[in-house]
């Protein structure tokens, strides 16, 4: 799961080689931005069937946030 998100989030800003660890601040990416924050939305629902709300959404600071807010839904 962990690995689906991280690559989810690295085609989202399409950056194959980006590295990324779990307690990165993915907004702090050079390469986040609105277009990366909808890609990244539209993927989790695509890869994982999650819908995340804006408003959740904006609580995510790190990528562990997001494996685990990924996390929670999928159960």
């Amino acid at each position: 799961m962990e690995e689906k998100v991280i690559d989810a989030l690295k085609e989202a800003m399409d950056n194959e080689d980006l590295e990324i660890s779990l307690s990165d601040n993915f907004r702090e990416y050079e390469d986040w931005d609105s277009l990366a924050y909808l890609s990244m939305i539209a993927a989790l629902d695509e890869e994982f069937g999650v819908e995340i709300e804006d408003e959740e959404f904006e609580q995510l600071t790190t990528v562990e946030d997001l494996v685990n807010a990924v996390q929670q839904k999928v159960k």
